[in-house]
């Protein structure tokens, strides 16, 4: 009897236990969400990372506003004109010494005589015309034109001055026209037009025929002219202009070759 007591009580017992709804299993069930902790501290920095690539150029900014106007400068200091004037004036001195050694060499040395706008050089080498009328082309210039009554007796006083009575001047007789009239003209080959000094012995005029043996010029040292013959030796003058490229001591250059 008491063991079926015990075995009621035990099987009882066991029902209470499978019927309780807080059954004791091996499942962890989460407890509810506590409250929030402190912050930690900070932690060490972490090393840098490679460098990257560079961004593409910005659009160009809008043009800012111009600034504030500067302080006014202090006023210059005044010129010493003084220094400058005496410089100034040693320079016009030392230039007018150079334009009278340039005369010296023109007139002394080279024996050039001059005009406005050309430069004449006696040379003192007997050649034939056309050897002449070469040679002043290769100095750079021609033989000389007496187109003037003022440049004609500058060159006859050039040929007195130097102790002779003749030269080569640059007009020569030209082939005779249809018409069978000869006539001279320059060394440029434009005509004698109204000026010539003929010798009265030539008795020759710019309309005359001239002899073929005699066509070429000589100037005397009395300013006038004589016709010659064209193979005979004779000193010679030649005429350079001054032009502007070549400056003014050009032909003074070309002379001397």
């Amino acid at each position: 009897m008491s063991r079926l007591f015990r075995l009621f009580a035990f099987l009882s017992g066991f029902c209470y236990i499978v019927a309780s709804p807080e059954v004791c299993t091996n499942s962890l069930i989460p407890g509810a969400k506590g409250d929030q902790g402190d912050y930690g501290e900070q932690g060490e920095d972490g090393k840098l990372g490679k460098n990257g690539p560079p961004g593409l150029a910005g659009d160009k900014g809008a043009k800012g506003f111009d600034g504030p106007v500067g302080i006014k400068g202090q006023a210059g200091a005044t010129c010493d004109c003084g220094r400058y004037r005496k410089v100034v004036g040693q320079l016009d001195e030392n230039l007018g010494k150079l334009r009278n050694n340039v005369k010296f060499v023109k007139n002394v040395v080279l024996g050039l005589k001059e005009t406005e706008d050309r430069y004449y050089l006696l040379v003192k080498e007997p050649k034939k015309f056309r050897e002449a009328s070469m040679n002043c082309k290769l100095r750079g210039g021609a033989l000389a034109m007496p187109k003037t009554n003022n440049i004609n007796r500058l060159m006859a006083d050039y040929i007195s001055q130097a102790g002779l009575t003749r030269v080569y001047v640059g007009v020569q007789a030209q082939s005779k026209g249809t018409d069978g009239i000869g006539s001279y003209i320059y060394a440029d080959s434009t005509p004698l037009r109204e000026f010539a000094v003929w010798s009265q012995e030539e008795q020759l005029y710019s309309t005359s025929s001239p002899a073929t043996n005699v066509s070429c010029v000589e100037l005397l040292n009395t300013g006038t002219w004589n016709k010659v013959e064209c193979e005979t030796p004779l000193f010679f003058i030649c005429e350079f202009p001054k032009s502007r490229r070549r400056g003014r001591g050009g032909a003074a250059a070309s002379a001397l070759q």
